[in-house]
Formats: structure tokens, C-alpha cells, sequence
């Protein structure tokens, strides 16, 4: 074999280059970096932003057969349950036909003894409706996406609701859709008032439904005055939650001798489960503040001499 066909390179075992361990702490330091990078100072975001616009249009035509089965199964709902669902949607109608009626007074009187007092006028929060598409796929976080985003005007920190109480918070906002944080997540706290006491506290998410809720009511003195079946509703002063929205509801309460907190079980009062159709609202911070109109002036009597 002539030797102008050998070969002359050095075997791999020769070769010199960063060992697999150094690569290895290389990159897990790199990997380090970038996730606290991230969680401080937000740099991957531009990025998340672009790629989220980009997988829109191949997110939207995958949910399109899940849209389409939920479709055909409703169309195909007997007439005796339609019937039946009807005939509870009307009860349910007059109801709140009374309950109205009753509010309107009651809006009405508020606002007379409001003007009276000379009291901040309260402003309805501008609302946008969305519907839920999937859960998120970290495990370690209970998170859904919703189909609005910046172009429909929603802001990071909005308060979700669905049809019986608040439902979590926006903590992430895309060009067209958003990622809204359950109550029941373990990083998610707000602040609440007991309708029957009128005591203030902070409910916390605990995603362990082994106790049959999912939530926690912390740091509440063991002899305070909380019972099963009290309701817990938005304090509103955390400026982000409008006061009143209903919450939680607590089903179970421990004191125990070796503490001086209880420890109070709740559950949220929204389908965190279930909900396919939600209610995102303005914070407050961010709701333009008016004050009410001046009492007009009322003319001076004179004094008769």
C-alpha cells in the first residue's frame, strides 16, 4: 500500500478538547444563569413574546378539533335535558330578576349616602371575556391560557373571575393570548375579609386537595373567630382585586396546642377545575380615579331685621 494513502491525522483517543465534566458544569452553570437571569430581570421575554406570535396560527389549528367535539356533542344534547336546563334557567332568571331589583336600591342608596359623605365615587372595572384553551404543562404550577392578550387591551396582574368568584391572576401576557394563575397555585396569595367578622387575612394556594380545598387561610390567631362555612371575599386592599368579589369558603378549621395559629382550611368558591369561560377586569391601580360631583351650593338665606 503506498504510503501517500495513509492516513497521517492523530487517532480521537489524542485528540485534545474540554473533557465531558467541563462541558457538563459549562452548561449547567450556562442553564443556571439564564434561569435566574429570567426570573429577575425578565430577558427571555422578548423572546417568549416572538415565539408565542409565531406558534399562534399552529396552536389555533390544533384546538380546532377539540372546539369541534365540544360543538358536536352539545348539538347532540337530548330535548329533555334542554328542556330541563330551560326550565332551571328561568327559575334561575326571576331569582336574579328580584336580587336585581333589590340591588338597584341598594346601588341607588349607596350612592346618595356616598355623595353625602363626600366619599371617592367607585368605578366599575373595564372587563374583557375570554375562553380557556388548555392547561399550562409545568406540573409545578397550576396555570391555564386564555385566548386575549395585549391587543385586546389586557394587562399583567388582572384579576380572573368566572361565574362564582374570582377565579386567579394574569401573571403572563402575549400579543394574543395570556397565562392566568389559579387561586389554588402554591405562589399565589390574596388578600380576603370574613363577611361574618369583618376580620382581614391572606388566603394562600395549597395544591394539595388532600384536605378537600385548595386553599389556606395563614397566620389567624387560634382563639380568633372563624367557623366552617364562613365566607371569604376580596378585601381590596392590596389595589388590585375590587373589594367584595366572593372567594373562598372555609370547610374545615384545626387548633391545635402546640401553636398559636390555626390552621384553616378553604375552598375556592370558582370551578378551578371545570371553568371553560372566564371574566378578565382592570386592576384598580390601573382604573383611572374620579371624584364625585360637588353638592351644589345652597342659596343663603337672608335674615329678616
Amino acid at each position: 500500500m503506498p504510503l501517500g494513502t495513509l492516513d497521517r491525522r492523530a487517532p480521537s483517543l489524542m485528540r485534545q478538547g474540554p473533557s465531558a465534566l467541563s462541558q457538563l458544569i459549562l452548561y449547567g452553570a450556562l442553564a443556571l444563569f439564564l434561569m435566574v437571569a429570567d426570573a429577575r430581570w425578565r430577558v427571555t421575554d422578548p423572546l417568549r413574546q416572538s415565539v408565542a406570535v409565531v406558534l399562534y396560527p399552529i396552536q389555533w389549528l390544533l384546538l380546532q378539533p377539540k372546539q369541534w367535539a365540544g360543538r358536536s356533542e352539545g348539538y347532540f344534547d337530548n330535548l329533555e335535558q334542554a328542556q330541563a336546563a330551560a326550565d332551571a334557567a328561568h327559575q334561575q332568571l326571576v331569582r336574579l330578576s328580584v336580587r336585581a331589583n333589590q340591588a338597584q336600591e341598594l346601588l341607588q342608596e349607596n350612592e346618595r349616602l356616598r355623595k353625602l359623605l363626600d366619599l371617592q365615587v367607585r368605578l366599575d372595572p373595564p372587563a374583557h371575556a375570554a375562553q380557556i384553551l388548555y392547561d399550562t404543562p409545568d406540573p409545578y404550577t397550576r396555570r391555564v391560557v386564555v385566548d386575549r392578550g395585549q391587543v385586546q387591551g389586557v394587562v399583567q396582574g388582572s384579576p380572573v373571575l368566572d361565574e362564582a368568584g374570582v377565579f386567579g391572576q394574569v401573571t403572563r401576557v402575549y400579543p394574543f393570548l395570556s397565562e392566568v394563575t389559579l387561586l389554588v397555585d402554591r405562589e399565589q396569595a390574596i388578600p380576603v375579609l370574613n363577611t361574618r367578622t369583618g376580620a382581614r387575612g391572606v388566603a394562600y394556594g395549597d395544591p394539595v386537595a388532600s384536605h378537600g380545598g385548595g386553599m389556606e387561610l395563614r397566620f389567624v390567631a387560634a382563639n380568633a373567630d372563624v367557623q366552617e362555612d364562613d365566607l371569604l371575599s376580596t378585601s381590596g386592599l392590596d389595589g388590585v382585586y375590587p373589594p367584595g368579589l366572593p372567594v373562598a369558603k372555609v370547610i374545615r378549621v384545626e387548633r391545635r396546642a402546640d401553636s398559636a395559629f390555626a390552621r384553616i382550611y378553604c375552598k375556592p368558591l370558582a370551578k378551578v377545575e371545570g371553568a371553560r369561560h372566564v371574566i378578565l377586569i382592570t386592576p384598580v391601580d390601573n382604573m383611572p380615579t374620579r371624584q364625585p360631583p360637588e353638592p351644589a351650593a345652597s342659596p343663603k338665606l337672608g335674615v329678616r331685621r
